[in-house]
């Protein structure tokens, strides 16, 4: 085996089967392709036929990094050939050691052919006796003192793989050719060149990044690279999912390979994220940095460091210097600011840097710097200087920036004062490093500067209270209000009752503005009451303070309720921001007026205000602004205009990201919000699309609210290996209580749906609990998850013992009491909007529907015109699944009073699970016999034909739900070609929607 550790999983080339093999499908296709291994048979077809590749030569180069996975590719094309009756011949080229031996790659394989198949050997050194000397059985039978010109020998062997194809096909595949001695690389030219009459295919493989501007290979593939027969494939780093896809496949093996170790040794997901990073698309340093964490180490692991400072090693004094200098500054570097830290002449320097640059240790970056070739390198090196070299280096570069400041960014300053000891230097630097991310739209990274400046100063510093603020607002920007909460009481707690006033006055207005981010028990209208009275009885003038509390102030009473005194409020808190010279803190509070406006009763002069607000603010993206949006989106939202509010969340989670603050409140909201609008609306593969982040991995709570979205999807159509997601998303639920209501409302669905009503009472219980405690008795949610509990406990009735019934008649009744307590409660709150009225309407219909079912006394038509209420308010407010079933209880109920119309009710909510894949509904309306076989729009057979073998295989992923990001990703194309083949598919079939295609196919039996 190679010593180039390319290998996934310790897989080689002598005749072991591939094992774990990952995001390289494309490539081994092509490689299969080029060498001509996908011939039906072996003697199908010759290399130079059009039919086994894209010119059919079989001669291929293999480049790429170390590490890159050349090694793993090269064990799948040699297992499909040995699969397909193929000889395979491997050799190997080493290092310098290798390099005194002549045709080491070809020795090895004529010596592997010996112990395969010495009959054939025979043949061949009766014809060609001079090949003898590349035999190592038997060079020492030879005469020592007989000589052979290489020009015979590199005939004899280019003969002799012609003679061993006449028995059948031959692949030869050469490692490592970069460590090739000069007759290896003279032979393989001679193969290169003069191919070959008969089947034989060669892949040699080379590490790109070794071939510095000397390297003896250059020129030789500088000629090789004239050759029209000889193909290329250049190996480009992993992608981040192939990489997970690796990691996890690994982690058992590296952690000793039981069941149970393996779950036991599996690498948190933070952990995976660090690998996925550092490793950089390296299949080699991924399975190394996978097993380094599993150790519980965080630096290099032994044998990755030693992989990769073999090229430092070669390096001269003046490029061994400049790089540990370089690796100081970490991934890369600007010319000026190594110049101004190298001590060196210029012409020591270049000479330094054009070294390194050779030896593929840096490239130069377009900014006119450099930067290593891969961040592992830069760490390693950094790792192996001794303290003093480290203390020393990063002085130097504290000082270079210091006297020059136009080197580098505060953040810079601030790391390699702190690395040299230097507190006070590293202190004022990372608050300014703080501000500048803050400012530029970085609040993960301003977190990190404020956090190290407030580790360097002590309590009674004079910026503690104003760094403490900023920290607070940038862990709230970043989208974890719960971290910025705690800095707020740490900070106050800390800094007693005493000092300035008013840092502790701006404190408890931030800690009431963020306590009511979260689910925190704290009272808000305390805090800022508190905090005007210490203003007050100041003697000091605080405008700036006196502003923000007043806006805190007009949150808090209108989160009481208290609206008539937040109106009031609100007039004099904008006029003291604006005198104050803060128009976002008077924009907030507009912001708040026009809630308060709303629930007064006048919608549409809330509308207006909020839009005067977007349109007018100052800075595209503020909080004020973002705000706006997610109001206004809500405002549409809870009067039924689901498109509308689609639309302006879109907007508002638009500008948050482009301001830096994806997941901060508001922003993130409207991204969550526009998703849960769209499954409302039936659009529910926008919603899954709209779910996706992509490679950003989201803090919590928020990735439990995409999960909880994500969830209500899966409810509805019936998916399945949710129990994970569901309950990752539990520890998060007293974080955020809209985590459990998502979730918990989806859980109470798939455990009915997996017929464990247990689970769904269970689930339903859970929510209560834990949103009473954190809100109140009855709480505006409950009508939902009361309704989705009474729908489960009617249709699991019949199927339970009837000694248990009276206890699930029991639950129904409570359920529809807690239900009608939470409506009053937000009917007086001026919360009864058009979702609120049908998720009424439907509790008392699911009542009805289960006292109904149990026998008790209820009239056909009271059933009956419940049912039609709640059909009429789910249509009016727009939610066509919830809609659509209840349409398919009031066919049933409809069927079981003998009218004839409950055929056409069903059919019609038949219509809207089809085209929804809604399966689980389908089922229900199957059992109430309403679901009848649709005519197709085309004969079945010509339908079956006209799906192609790609797209039925695309229709079995739409079936599993993917998007189209997904499909792509798993079929290797992108996720345009797989929206146009989607729509082809949907065209073919004559649906109008994803899930009607699938249901489509279902009843013809094209999906399983």
């Amino acid at each position: 085996m190679s010593d180039d550790s390319d290998i996934i999983g310790g897989v080689g080339l002598d005749g072991v089967a591939p094992g774990l093999f990952v995001g390289r499908g494309a490539e081994a296709a092509r490689l299969a392709d080029l060498l001509g291994l996908d011939a039906s048979t072996p003697g199908d077809a010759t290399p130079g036929d059009a039919t086994s590749g894209d010119s059919g030569s079989g001669l291929v180069l293999l480049a790429g990094d170390a590490g890159i996975g050349k090694t793993r590719l090269l064990a799948d094309a040699a297992s499909r050939a040995r699969a397909a009756g193929w000889t395979v011949l491997v050799g190997h080229c080493l290092g310098e050691a290798g390099r005194a031996l002549p045709y080491l790659p070809f020795s090895e394989m004529l010596g592997r052919l010996e112990t395969q198949d010495p009959t054939a050997v025979e043949r061949i050194l009766t014809v060609h006796p001079h090949l003898a000397r590349l035999f190592p059985s038997r060079r020492r039978d030879l005469d020592i003192a007989g000589t052979i010109e290489r020009a015979e020998l590199v005939e004899a062997s280019h003969a002799a793989f012609e003679d061993l194809a006449r028995q059948g096909p031959v692949l030869l595949v050469v490692e490592d050719v970069h460590w090739a001695d000069d007759s290896s690389r003279d032979l393989l030219t001679l193969l290169f060149t003069r191919g070959f009459a008969g089947r034989v295919s060669v892949v040699a493989s080379y590490r790109s990044d070794d071939l510095h501007r000397r390297h003896p290979l250059r020129s030789t593939l500088a000629h090789w690279s004239r050759l029209g027969a000889l193909h290329r494939i250049e190996l480009e780093p992993l992608s981040d999912d192939a990489v997970r896809e690796l990691i996890r496949g690994v982690q058992p093996e590296r952690s000793g390979g039981g069941a149970g170790s393996a779950a036991s040794d599996a690498l948190s997901e933070d952990q995976v994220r660090a690998v996925v990073e550092r490793a950089e698309g390296n299949a080699f340093f991924a399975e190394e940095l996978v097993a380094a964490s599993v150790l519980g180490r965080t630096g290099v692991a032994e044998d990755l460091s030693r992989l990769l400072l073999v090229r430092f090693d070669q390096l001269g004094a003046s490029g061994q210097h400049v790089v540990r200098l370089a690796s100081a500054s970490g991934r890369q570097v600007t010319h000026a600011l190594l110049a101004s830290v190298a001590g060196l002449s210029d012409s020591e320097l270049d000479e330094g840097l054009r070294d390194a640059v050779e030896r593929h240790i840096l490239v130069p970056t377009e900014s006119g710097g450099y930067a290593f070739r891969h961040a592992l390198l830069a760490e390693t090196i950094y790792d192996d200087l001794l303290p003093g070299e480290r203390v020393r280096a990063h002085e130097r570069y504290a000082d270079a920036l210091t006297a020059d400041r136009s080197l580098g960014p505060w953040a810079d300053l601030a790391r390699h004062a702190t690395a040299a000891g230097r507190r006070e230097l590293a202190l004022g630097a990372s608050i300014r490093a703080g501000d500048s991310a803050l400012a530029m739209g970085g609040p993960q990274e301003a977190w990190q500067h404020y956090q190290l400046a407030l580790s360097l100063m002590p309590d009674d510093h004079p910026d503690a209270d104003r760094v403490s603020l900023r920290a607070a607002a940038a862990a709230t920007a970043k989208g974890q209000a719960l971290k910025g909460l705690e800095l707020l009481q740490t900070r106050l707690a800390r800094r007693g009752a005493h000092g300035d006033v008013g840092g502790r006055a701006d404190l408890l207005a931030a800690l009431a503005a963020t306590a009511r981010l979260t689910e925190s028990m704290l009272d808000t209208l305390a805090m800022t009451k508190e905090g005007l009275s210490l203003l007050d009885a100041s003697d000091e003038d605080h405008p700036a303070e006196r502003a923000r509390l007043l806006g805190a102030h007009v949150q808090a009473l209108a989160d009481r309720g208290r609206d008539e005194e937040a109106a009031r409020a609100a007039d004099e808190a904008i006029a003291a921001a604006e005198a104050a010279a803060l128009p976002e803190v008077a924009d907030e509070v507009r912001v708040v007026a026009a809630r308060v406006l709303e629930r007064a009763g006048d919608p549409e002069g809330s509308r207006v205000s909020l839009e005067r607000i977007i349109a007018e603010t100052g800075t595209a993206g503020d909080t004020a602004q973002v705000r706006a949006y997610h109001h206004l989106g809500s405002l549409h939202h809870r009067l039924g205009r689901l498109d509308r509010a689609m639309d302006v969340y879109l907007a508002g989670a638009e500008v948050g990201l482009a301001a830096g603050r994806r997941w901060a409140p508001y922003a993130f909201d409207c991204l969550l919000l526009a998703a849960v609008a769209a499954y409302e609306a039936g659009r529910w593969d926008e919603a899954v699309d709209l779910l996706e982040v992509g490679e950003d991995c989201p803090p919590q709570p928020a990735a439990a609210l995409l999960t909880g979205v994500r969830l209500y999807v899966e409810a509805a159509r019936g998916g399945s290996g949710w129990q994970a997601a569901l309950a990752a998303t539990r520890p998060w639920w007293d974080a955020d209580g809209l985590v459990a209501v998502l979730a918990g409302s989806a859980a109470i669905d798939l455990h009915g749906a997996a017929g464990d009503l247990r689970g769904a009472i269970s689930a339903h219980d859970d929510v209560v609990a834990e949103l009473t405690r954190l809100w109140q008795p009855h709480f505006q949610a409950q009508l939902r998850i009361g309704a989705l509990l009474l729908g489960q406990l009617g249709s699991h009735l019949q199927r339970t013992p009837t000694a248990e019934r009276a206890e699930l008649l029991a639950r129904g009744r409570a359920a529809v009491e807690a239900g009608e307590s939470a409506w009053e409660l937000a009917a007086a709150a001026g919360q009864g909007g058009p979702e609120s009225t049908a998720w009424r309407a439907r509790l008392r219909a699911e009542g009805l529907r289960l006292r109904w079912l149990s026998a008790e006394p209820v009239e056909s038509q009271t059933l009956v015109a419940a049912w039609q209420d709640a059909v009429e308010l789910f249509d009016t407010y727009g939610h066509r699944y919830e809609a659509a079933r209840s349409r398919a209880r009031l066919g049933a109920a409809l069927r079981a009073a003998g009218d004839p119309a409950a055929g056409p009710v069903l059919q019609a909510a038949l219509d809207v699970a089809r085209e929804l894949g809604a399966e689980p509904l389908r089922a229900e309306i199957r059992e109430a016999g309403g679901e009848r076989p649709t005519v197709p729009r085309r004969p079945a057979e010509r339908l079956g034909e006209a799906l192609t073998a790609r797209e039925r295989e695309i229709l079995t992923l739409v079936a599993r739900g993917r998007s189209n990001r997904e499909i792509g990703m798993q079929l290797f194309i992108s996720a345009k070609t797989a929206s146009v083949q989607v729509s082809n598919i949907l065209a073919k079939l004559g649906a109008a929607g994803r899930g009607e295609a699938v249901a489509l196919a279902r009843e013809r039996g094209w999906l399983d």
